[in-house]
Formats: structure tokens, C-alpha cells, sequence
């Protein structure tokens, strides 16, 4: 081979290399482009074809400010709410309230105390029926004002004795009576009225203390906290036996990750509104009563309800044992896990169903 070929391949595959090089530089360089900021004065591609740029959407995690059910600093009212029987069906108002209680009282049938924030009263509430002397003990609690339609006369001794501002309507005109009005399951109240008097009495309207229980800062499943230990129990529906008379039960929705209440076998239905009741949180467990001999001879009930025992946590399906404890009748009652931790509710309604340990059931699947 002649050596002017030979220079010829050389120069040649020189030639190949350095394109080779520059092809592949320019292809890495492009790969790296980061487009100039929009305020550069630059044009896009994009706008050029006439698309809108794409922007990246900017997440902003939300401030924990305390739970929603239990915001501002406006005080607790307490409704003394009847459920007799039937003649006192449909209630009102109760998805306002942030926690509710549901306690056995004369001949089988239950009452509900249900707590408010002032600022969240319902434009109708009830029906409002008369106070007994154990539910005085989760007034105190709650550092709240009692509205009640008459008392027995263990309550009528006691709210006085123990400093509750109250609101009764045997004395009281701000309550109304919705038809029948020969019932005497059929007294009302609303937050126009209710905020009226506490002004004309000049009960204090603003909280001193926090909510009784605590919340999760997001909405949290049992089953993730309690993985490892395996402690959890599907709770897809739950029912409650306070006595022949009585039963209230629970359908969990995992749309809305709420459980939903009826009882009797009946829905329980708002009587303006026509929601449904319901809870997000369910805390049950059983106390003792017996018979209470007092001068009107009603067949009332004593409840015992100080001390401790074991209990039931229900939210979004599942259930976990849990601990209670009451020293005395004012003092705030604590609910910790199985291991002693202080219990952590999700934000929501909370129903405390607590049910008579002699013949009342607790059963849930």
C-alpha cells in the first residue's frame, strides 16, 4: 500500500472520531438543559406552538392547629337529651355536638348528654328532658353549662351544691315545644336561645380547659399503630345491649370512615335535617348500677362509675382493648391502650356508650 493511501485512512478515522465525539457531547449536554426561569425573558417552546406551560403544582402542608370538633375557645354546653322511648324519636342537633354520652336511666331505656361547643350549637336541639345526679359527673368534667328540663331529686340537691351553671327549663323560658304539645317528650331549644340566656345570666362563654381527650394530628387506621402487637379486632358492625328494652348499634361506611348509628333496628335520623347520626369514634365499656331508692320511687338508677376496668376503642373498622379510670366524680376520666398509653382519638364525633356490667352486652364483628 502506497504510503498517500495510508495518510488518507488516517485522516479519515481522525476525522470519524471527532465527529463521533461531538455528536455524543452535544447529546449529553441536551439531556442536562435546564430551561432559564420564566421571569429571564427567554420564550419556550411551548408558548411558541401556543400551550400553556406546565407548572409545577406547590404542596403546602398544613399547620396542626388542634382538632376541628373542638376548636375555638367558646365553652362547653351540655343537652340533656330524652330517649325514653319512641315518643321521643327523631332527636335533633346531635352531629354538632363533640362528644355524647349514652347511660342507662329508669326502666331500661337510656338518655343522651351530649356536649357542644358554644359557637357550635344547632339551630334546633332536643328533645330536652330532665337531669339525673350521674350525669352531673361528666358535666364537671367538661367544664360545662347544663341544659336539662326538670331533675330528679338527687340532681336538684346536687347542681347547686356543686356550683353548675344550668339552664332548666321548669323555670327557664328558652325552650319551646314542638307538636304533640300534650308530650312531654317534645321540648326544643336552639343556639339563638341557648346563647341568650347564658348572656342574661352572665355565665362564663369562654373554655378554661382543653378537650378531655386527645386527638391524633391526622386521621390515623388502628391497624397501622398497632401492626407489630396485632392487638386489633375488625369492627365492621357493633352493637350495644343496655337491656331488654334497648340496643344501639353501629354500620361501619368506609366512604365517609364513620360508623353509623340506629337503634332499635331503627336508623337514627336528624328529625329537621334528616341526616344520619354517627360517630367517628366509639369508646364503650360497662359500669355497675343498681336500683335507686329515692322519695318519688321511679325505679332511678345509681351508677358506679368511679374506679376502673377495661373498655372497647372503635374507629375506621377496627376496635382495640383499652383502659379506663374515674378517681372521683368531678375528675376528668382516663382511657389509655393496654399498654398505658394515653389514648389518642381521630378528629370527629365521639359517642361514649356505657353500658350496665350485670346485663348489658358489647358484642362486634
Amino acid at each position: 500500500m502506497k504510503k498517500g493511501s495510508i495518510a488518507v485512512i488516517i485522516v479519515s478515522f481522525v476525522i470519524t472520531i471527532i465527529l463521533i465525539g461531538t455528536i455524543v457531547t452535544l447529546l449529553l449536554m441536551n439531556s442536562h438543559f435546564v430551561p432559564p426561569a420564566k421571569n429571564s425573558g427567554d420564550v419556550f417552546s411551548g408558548e411558541e406552538s401556543g400551550e400553556a406551560p406546565v407548572e409545577e403544582e406547590v404542596v403546602v402542608e398544613e399547620v396542626y392547629t388542634g382538632p376541628k370538633v373542638f376548636s375555638g375557645d367558646s365553652r362547653s354546653v351540655a343537652i340533656m337529651i330524652d330517649n325514653d322511648n319512641k315518643s321521643a324519636w327523631p332527636h335533633a342537633g346531635l352531629n354538632n355536638a363533640y362528644m355524647i354520652y349514652e347511660i342507662i336511666v329508669e326502666g331500661g331505656s337510656t338518655r343522651f348528654i351530649s356536649f357542644f361547643k358554644k359557637d357550635n350549637l344547632p339551630e334546633k336541639v332536643g328533645p330536652i328532658r330532665s337531669a339525673r345526679h350521674y350525669f352531673l359527673d361528666y358535666v364537671q368534667e367538661h367544664d360545662a353549662i347544663y341544659c336539662h328540663f326538670g331533675w330528679s331529686p338527687l340532681a336538684q340537691k346536687n347542681i347547686p351544691k356543686l356550683n353548675i351553671d344550668n339552664i332548666n327549663g321548669i323555670y327557664d323560658t328558652y325552650y319551646w315545644r314542638e307538636a304533640p304539645k300534650s308530650s312531654y317528650h317534645n321540648a326544643f331549644s336552639s343556639k339563638e336561645l341557648i346563647e341568650k340566656f347564658i348572656a342574661k345570666k352572665k355565665y362564663r362563654d369562654y373554655e378554661k380547659q382543653d378537650c378531655i381527650v386527645s386527638f391524633n394530628e391526622k386521621d390515623t387506621d388502628l391497624t397501622d399503630v398497632f401492626f407489630y402487637s396485632g392487638d386489633t379486632m375488625s369492627a365492621q358492625t357493633i352493637k350495644f345491649k343496655y337491656s331488654s328494652a334497648h340496643t344501639t348499634s353501629y354500620e361501619y361506611d368506609p366512604e365517609t370512615k364513620t360508623y353509623l348509628r340506629s337503634m332499635r333496628g331503627v336508623e337514627h335520623t336528624d328529625r329537621f335535617t334528616k341526616e344520619r347520626f354517627y360517630a367517628k369514634n366509639i369508646i364503650a365499656y360497662k359500669v355497675k348500677d343498681v336500683l335507686l331508692p329515692d322519695v318519688e320511687d321511679k325505679g332511678r338508677r345509681e351508677l358506679y362509675n368511679t374506679g376502673s376496668g377495661e373498655g372497647y376503642y372503635f374507629t375506621n373498622g377496627s376496635a382495640i382493648k383499652i383502659k379506663w379510670s374515674k378517681s372521683t366524680h368531678s375528675s376528668r376520666t382516663i382511657y389509655e391502650d393496654m399498654y398505658g398509653n394515653e389514648l389518642k382519638l381521630n378528629d370527629g364525633i365521639t359517642w361514649v356508650q356505657i353500658i350496665p356490667s350485670d346485663y348489658g352486652t358489647i358484642s362486634f364483628e
